[in-house]
């Protein structure tokens, strides 16, 4: 979650070197506005008690987006140490997602509680 806080709150701040580096990509600035609204209204969502449906959706936009950058950035020919560490965030989502899911069984008995 504080990766995708992070990278939002960012989204908000003016950065023109930031801007720069990714110019490449052919993004407009309103792209990343909108990812970073998105992106915490899905921290919101999973910290949220409640609405497993929403959770579901949360961690599969989580995924969008880290493939999404990852792709942009491979296509774009950028530095392996640009995006390399989005793999390793993709299994730190992959664990949280499926400890969600061992919270909720053992919460509702050993059923599936997304309806």
């Amino acid at each position: 979650m504080a990766l995708m806080l992070f990278s939002a709150i960012g989204s908000f701040i003016p950065n023109p070197e930031a801007a720069q580096k990714m110019a490449p990509m052919g993004y407009q600035p309103y792209v990343f506005h909108f990812l970073a609204v998105a992106k915490i209204l899905g921290i919101i969502a999973i910290l949220t008690p409640g609405f497993p449906r929403l959770k579901e959706w949360a961690y599969a936009g989580f995924a969008f987006d880290m493939i999404g950058a990852a792709y942009s950035m491979i296509v774009t020919n950028f530095a392996i140490s640009d995006w390399g560490m989005i793999p390793v965030f993709l299994v730190i989502l992959a664990v949280s997602y499926i400890y969600h899911h061992k919270r909720l069984k053992l919460k509702t008995g050993g059923k599936d509680a997304v309806v």
